[in-house]
């Protein structure tokens, strides 16, 4: 896929660009977190199953449908603001999920009132296990942000070209730290979760989940070179700190 670079688009270093306002960087952030809150809300709780051609009933987890999409959202941020900026949406994100998770905890433990009967919804939806809370957090963090240090390392090796291998190159890193994080961590040792049922899902989860983004890459062109012109910069992360233990930008 050619790259277009307009020629009013200003090439900056992350460094140059400082405290500088960018008109739409608090919508992306709220894309992302919201995203991120939908995908372990609605879908992480639900097994769905789809009839395959040639293959025959296939199920999955629903979240496949919501997050990946934070995945695209994180790469739009990496490529539009920088590492710096993508980094403090990964810990908004990060935070958000926790809270959300102890609310979720003090919600379900609060007695229910004599006559209600959707206590048992609640626990089915909400009453997630820690050690899967723990573990959904944990590869998520480190999942993101390899993703969006390779994304920013790519665009710098690649001089600003060829978008679509550091989007797909940083998924396939990303996604595969998320996937051998999260399955061994949350399922290792469960009775009802054989080693090789954790290595055979594990492994359809990466490949789902890599693909529905790479077939996602037009959208992302689309979002990426629409963003870049409204906002008149392309920021490159010469000189960038990746380290991902601070919020500064």
């Amino acid at each position: 896929m050619a790259e277009n670079p307009s020629p009013s688009l200003q090439a900056l270093d992350a460094a140059a660009i400082g405290g500088r306002h960018f008109r739409y960087y608090d919508f992306v952030m709220a894309a992302f977190v919201t995203v991120l809150l939908l995908s372990n809300v609605l879908g992480a709780g639900k097994r769905a199953i789809v009839d395959l051609p040639a293959i025959g009933p296939w199920p999955f987890g629903a979240g496949i449908l919501f997050f990946p999409v934070s995945y695209i959202i994180g790469d739009v941020l990496t490529e539009v603001y920088g590492f710096a900026r993508a980094r403090r949406c990964i810990w908004a994100g990060f935070g958000a999920t926790l809270f959300m998770a102890a609310m979720s905890y003090v919600v379900v433990a609060l007695p229910p009132a004599p006559g209600w009967e959707g206590q048992s919804a609640y626990e089915s939806v909400f009453g997630q296990v820690p050690r899967i809370v723990f573990a959904s957090i944990t590869a998520f963090w480190v999942g993101e942000f390899a993703n969006s240090f390779v994304m920013a390392r790519m665009k710098l090796w690649t001089n600003g070209k060829y978008l679509w291998t550091r989007t797909i190159g940083s998924t396939i890193v990303g996604q595969g730290f998320d996937s051998l994080i999260f399955y061994p961590l949350a399922f290792y040792g469960a009775p009802d979760w054989p080693a090789d049922q954790i290595l055979m899902v594990m492994a359809s989860q990466f490949i789902l989940k890599t693909g529905w983004e790479a077939a996602l890459t037009p959208v992302t062109y689309a979002v990426v070179g629409a963003l870049k012109r409204r906002e008149g910069v392309d920021v490159f992360d010469r000189g960038t700190d990746f380290t991902p233990f601070r919020t500064k930008v």
